[in-house]
């Protein structure tokens, strides 16, 4: 290796590197979901059904000398009675039972004309023969036991457990008439092998189908309890959204109860209806407050959390303060600079009069946006930019890449769930996905009066442009 040139000497080592990656850690590609291999474990069944065919004509021909009219029936019945237990197991499972039993019965007879034609060697009350090793097994001939070993395996896949023992037992029943009962002479007894094989194979077969009733009722329930996970995420969202609103619509009742209490002294000599009306509007309105607050009291959460102190919805943030506006960003940029990311924050246009529904929606958005990056992408770079737009508010929350390992999540992970339900409460849209550099953005758009526009999408505006940070970190880890 010395003595090769250097040029050589890179190219042998960039071969050999090369041909290391690809037998070490290539991955093989799925074989193709080919009609062949779909139909491979029938092909192979036909197969042990023409193999038994073929041995149960030498067994019923030659060994048990049922003539070649009677054994190539039985035969050929034995072999179908193995193909038809992949569509019928039930029905195959009877024929291969009566024929087996059939031919045993008509080769007894065949031994039984053998022992009165030489009825001279065994005079009467004589002890009966000894069967004799080398002679042919009766009342399951080899053949027939292994066809028969296939149709109960593929019964016990296909019925339930008790349906198998039962045609277990009845095939064990069958045996022990046969040979224990009627019995034969001049053949080798293989009922026990029969039973002890039959059992093995029912339960195996059992087993296998217990395991993929198990894993079908697995998959089954796991898809339950993913809807039941989401709609109950869903619901958790829509209540969390619905203690925050609770406070803006308390502050309007409030707002119209003293407007209504102040009115009549704002008036010179107020008519009694004009004070009865205005006493109603007061009443109203404080009783409105007071259901309010039985409503506040079952959907309020007992013990919020906020890991990161950000106040996030529905946690960190005391049940009694007020509802956070767009006024209330600055605070939510420091506290989030204060937690170590880099926030940098662009504000264009000048903001119009929204609606509380809005401002509290679009405070919820960006803190969230905020939260995730903290769990998702510590130390990474975030951009938030909020354009004040004719049609509406635009939102846009985009961090880098993280600069550090990303620890698990302490939260729930509904934080986008969130953001969606509260942008379709007004109208607009949430798009959240990730950037070109490992980052994540998340661009919110909601309506200025909190009313769907009936024109084109309101969500993408024309003049909204992504910007995808540069990464800080080249070795640092995807975000998501």
């Amino acid at each position: 290796m010395e003595r090769l040139p250097t040029r050589v000497q890179k190219w042998v080592i960039r071969g050999l590197r090369t041909l290391r990656d690809d037998l070490w850690t290539t991955r093989a590609d799925p074989l193709p979901a080919s009609v062949w291999l779909r139909w491979l474990p029938h092909g192979l069944v036909w197969l042990v059904a023409f193999g038994t065919t073929v041995a149960d004509l030498d067994q019923m021909i030659d060994r048990y000398q049922l003539g070649v009219l009677y054994g190539t029936v039985c035969a050929l019945l034995e072999g179908a009675a193995v193909v038809l237990a992949l569509w019928r197991p039930v029905p195959a499972w009877w024929l291969s039972l009566v024929v087996t039993v059939v031919a045993a019965l008509g080769a007894r007879g065949e031994m039984l004309a053998d022992l009165h034609f030489d009825a001279r060697q065994w005079p009467l009350g004589s002890p009966r023969p000894e069967p004799v090793p080398d002679l042919p097994g009766w009342p399951w001939g080899p053949p027939g036991l292994v066809a028969h070993c296939l149709v109960l395996l593929l019964l016990a896949l296909r019925v339930p457990t008790r349906a198998a023992v039962g045609a277990l037992t009845l095939t064990a029943l069958a045996t022990y008439l046969v040979q224990g009962v009627l019995g034969g002479v001049s053949y080798t007894p293989t009922g026990p092998l029969a039973l002890t094989l039959f059992t093995v194979v029912v339960l195996v077969g059992t087993a296998l189908r217990g395991r993929r009733v198990a894993r079908t009722q697995l998959v089954e329930q796991t898809g339950i309890t993913a809807e039941e996970r989401a709609r109950r995420t869903l619901l958790e969202e829509r209540n969390r959204i619905a203690r925050e609103l609770h406070d803006v619509v308390a502050h309007h009742m409030s707002v119209i109860s003293i407007q209504a209490q102040v009115a009549p002294h704002l008036v010179e000599n107020p008519s009694e209806e004009l004070k009865e009306n205005l006493a109603g509007i007061r009443q109203n309105a404080l009783e409105a407050l007071t259901e309010l607050r039985r409503v506040l009291g079952v959907l309020r959460s007992e013990n919020p959390e906020d890991p990161y102190g950000l106040g996030a919805a529905g946690t960190g943030s005391a049940p009694d303060t007020p509802q956070p506006t767009l006024d209330r960003l600055d605070a939510l940029l420091a506290n989030t600079r204060a937690a170590g990311l880099d926030v940098t924050a662009t504000v264009d246009g000048e903001p119009p009069a929204y609606s509380p529904g809005v401002q509290l929606s679009a405070y919820r958005i960006v803190q969230e946006a905020l939260s995730n990056a903290l769990r998702h992408a510590p130390g990474s770079h975030v951009r938030v930019q909020v354009a004040h737009e004719t049609r509406g508010l635009s939102l846009e929350v985009t961090n880098s890449r993280p600069s550090g390992p990303v620890r698990p999540s302490p939260g729930a992970g509904h934080g986008l769930l969130g953001m969606r339900e509260r942008a379709a409460m007004l109208g607009g849209h949430v798009v959240a996905h990730p950037t070109l550099h490992g980052g994540f953005s998340v661009v919110a758009f909601l309506p200025r009066d909190g009313v769907a526009l009936p024109e084109r999408d309101p969500g993408t505006p024309e003049d909204l442009e992504l910007v995808f940070p540069d990464d800080p970190s080249p070795t640092g880890e995807e975000r998501r």
